[in-house]
């Protein structure tokens, strides 16, 4: 009867030992109702894991090397975009006449200045950090000041609920969509209108360059313009066999010749089209992100739910910030009442 008493009571002190724990955010101790490894403090909101072991804070230096190699191939890259096109591209616009060298002179600087800005703020800027909020102690932290509130191991910090934490940035940011290696940096809070920004300006100016590629080929190789011009009455299968025969005999042409501009024309053209198909694709993908309300990685975690985000135009306003922008503009009716004296 002894051994079967003491085994009793020492079981039940086990139980009521791991019954017992201490929140992060408000140091209260907590009577869980079973054995569960994670909990939500009832008085600040915040949720525990205590299966959740601390992960080695060793610094990962190859993911930064790698960001800032691509971040110097892009800038590299534009540059050259740019710098070629002007150079193989405005000999040719010049010869039909000034007023033309001079408008696509004007796109073109619009585009390279728009394109190169807004890349500089989504890579340079701050992706956004979580909110600075006071926890640790019951006597500073208010009641359900910090609901749903996680504790980032990494940062040895709070996390709100819309911040994930990065591993190559090594910091936590808000409504973080995903880590871009070719700008170097988070899409989050504040740099994400930024991003979208620089796609739409790099898909407009892919579609200018294919297309002032091409018109410069044309004029440069006058032999392909004119099979292009013959090409009436046949069937849809040898047009195109024609066409593709065409070019490619004239860009074998022009590097036997060893004329640089008709290899730089070339090459814009196979680059433009490619990052256009590219780019395209991943500006429709975040414009639809946008619309369901939700990030990248929110769509990701919510694939599993059944909760059905608000899909609406309003989404694309709200977060464009065009809703005080048109309200602006638009004109202002007031109705004034009447009031009648007796």
């Amino acid at each position: 009867m002894d051994s079967s008493s003491s085994t009793q009571e020492q079981f039940v002190t086990e139980v009521t030992e791991n019954y017992e724990t201490t929140c992060w955010g408000c140091g209260l101790r907590v009577l869980l109702p079973s054995c569960a490894s994670a909990f939500k403090c009832g008085w600040c909101g915040a949720i525990t894991d205590q299966n959740k072991k601390k992960p080695n804070l060793k610094c990962i230096r190859w993911r930064v090397v790698r960001d800032r190699c691509f971040v110097s191939v892009v800038l590299v890259f534009m540059f050259f975009v740019i710098f070629g096109g002007v150079w193989a591209v405005y000999p040719v616009v010049f010869s039909v006449s000034i007023l033309c060298g001079v408008f696509h002179s004007i796109i073109t600087a619009i585009l390279s200045v728009a394109t190169i800005s807004f890349f500089s703020f989504a890579a340079f800027r701050c992706a956004g950090t979580p909110p600075n909020i006071l926890w640790g102690s019951y006597p500073t932290v208010g009641k359900s000041d910090l609901e749903n509130y996680t504790y980032c191991h990494y940062c040895s910090k709070p996390k709100s609920p819309r911040a994930h934490h990065c591993r190559s940035c090594r910091k936590c940011v808000l409504d973080m969509d995903h880590h871009c290696p070719f700008i170097g940096n988070c899409v989050g809070a504040a740099n994400h209108r930024s991003f979208i920004a620089f796609l739409i300006s790099a898909v407009l100016s892919t579609i200018y360059v294919s297309i002032m590629s091409v018109y410069s080929g044309l004029r440069t190789w006058p032999p392909l313009k004119y099979s292009l011009g013959h090409i009436n009455g046949v069937s849809s299968s040898e047009l195109a066999w024609r066409i593709m025969n065409e070019i490619v005999v004239a860009f074998m042409r022009s590097a036997l010749l060893l004329s640089s501009r008709g290899l730089i024309l070339a090459y814009l053209f196979i680059a433009s089209v490619s990052l256009q198909i590219g780019l395209s694709v991943l500006l429709w993908q975040q414009l639809s992100y946008i619309y369901q309300g939700k990030t990248y990685l929110s769509h990701l975690s919510s694939q599993a739910d059944s909760e059905e985000e608000k899909k609406d135009c309003q989404n694309l306003v709200t977060f464009f910030s065009l809703q005080y922008f048109v309200t602006r503009f638009l004109p202002t009716f007031r109705v004034t009442r009447k009031k009648h004296i007796k």
